[in-house]
């Protein structure tokens, strides 16, 4: 939709729940985006983790895992460990945080399975 002013304006139906007090908000039921299941908020997290910790890496704002974890205050080897989850498969990370299907495994199973071939990943996870 065009207003006059040039201005593209976009809707998108989305349903706002409330859950322990906070708003959540869902996709569409016709998306296919939910299976009923919900995605566990600490893999998103982690997720969401690697891939800052990923980026500072890579532009320079920290040059090493030991100046991350002084930064977040938590120890050198589960900034390493965690890390890796910013490796998994591109299908592996569309699955688990577009379409929020939850992985089938703990969180320190799929930091395991980070280390493993793109091929292998999506198997292992959705199992």
């Amino acid at each position: 939709m065009t207003s006059a002013s040039g201005t593209i304006r976009v809707v998108i139906p989305l349903t706002i729940r409330r859950r322990n007090g906070r708003p959540k908000i869902l996709p569409p039921e016709d998306a296919g985006l939910r299976d009923g299941r919900a995605q566990s908020p600490h893999v998103l997290r982690a997720v969401a983790r690697a891939w800052k910790w990923r980026r500072q890496l890579e532009t320079g704002v920290a040059s090493t895992i030991q100046d991350i974890a002084a930064a977040e205050k938590v120890s050198d080897r589960f900034v390493g460990r965690m890390i890796r989850l910013a490796y998994l498969s591109p299908t592996v990370l569309e699955t688990l945080v577009i379409r929020r299907v939850p992985p089938a495994l703990s969180l320190n199973d799929l930091v395991a399975v980070a280390e493993r071939p793109w091929a292998e990943q999506m198997d292992m996870v959705l199992d």
